[in-house]
């Protein structure tokens, strides 16, 4: 018998069918978004048997509104071809609503140009359709747990913290750059405080990208596939810092490591 591991997020759309395993805690709320009503219905039921509290939408305007309600979601699958308002669209309007749930990308256009644009755009994390079941429940489980932890947890949460010109307000996860706020999503604030609380120490890209996936969490891409999601979230974070400040370097590559927050 085959059991529910043994599917691929794209098979689980052809075999729409329980597994008999019972179901173990609630773990997390996600909200699925997909027009693939097959694929949708499909991927629902086996994150439903793996546990999880599901809620889906064949379109964007339909899940915006159920999270306008007041409805929660502790993770958001998003795919990225849809009529209407496509992924990233959703994506950027989720982040102009200042609704700051973790996203993840379903797609089968798995190339580095799509995962850039993905992540530059405020996701998380960037999944082709052909993975395994079983690989998505198990990133869902650690971005959701990360999202509960704040970029420290040695008890400065609620307080402010402040280096040069930078601020961070600990207690809303919002950055300050000479007074002015920093658009910086949840992820990139939590990158810039691990940075910012460790003055010109350097930061590894694995303690950086454990920040967005959990620890351990094993990258796509080969062993070292982190290192390329770390710098394009740097990337955008320097280009925000910018925008504010054309003289912002705080932000140091340590080359083949990975990078130190230089003090002005």
């Amino acid at each position: 018998m085959i059991q529910q591991t043994d599917y691929t997020i794209a098979e689980a759309s052809k075999h729409p069918v329980s597994t008999g395993i019972s179901a173990p805690p609630r773990r997390a709320s996600v909200l699925l978004v997909d027009d693939d009503d097959l694929y949708r219905d499909a991927l629902q039921m086996h994150l439903a048997d793996a546990g999880f509290d599901v809620a889906s939408f064949a379109g964007g305007r339909a899940a915006l509104d159920y999270l306008d309600a007041g409805n929660p979601a502790d993770v958001i699958l998003l795919d990225w071809r849809m009529p209407e308002m496509n992924g990233l669209e959703v994506l950027r309007e989720l982040r102009s609503r200042d609704i700051p749930t973790p996203v993840i990308f379903l797609t089968a256009l798995s190339d580095d140009t799509h995962e850039e644009a993905a992540l530059a755009g405020g996701a998380v994390d960037f999944i082709d359709k052909s993975r395994r079941v079983a690989i998505l429940v198990k990133r869902i489980e650690l971005i959701a747990d990360s999202q509960k932890l704040g970029p420290e947890s040695d008890g400065t949460q609620g307080m402010q913290f402040r280096l040069g010109e930078l601020e961070l307000r600990l207690d809303i996860n919002r950055a300050f750059w000479r007074g002015q706020v920093v658009a910086l999503t949840l992820t990139e604030f939590r990158m810039v405080s691990r940075l910012a609380m460790k003055p010109g120490e350097d930061v590894s890209y694995r303690e950086l990208y454990d920040l967005v996936h959990g620890k351990d969490f094993v990258a796509g891409y080969g062993a070292d596939g982190f290192r390329t999601n770390v710098r394009t979230f740097i990337k955008r974070i320097r280009k925000k810092f910018r925008s504010l400040d054309d003289t912002f370097a705080c932000i140091e590559n340590y080359a083949s490591f990975g990078y130190r927050w230089k003090p002005t």
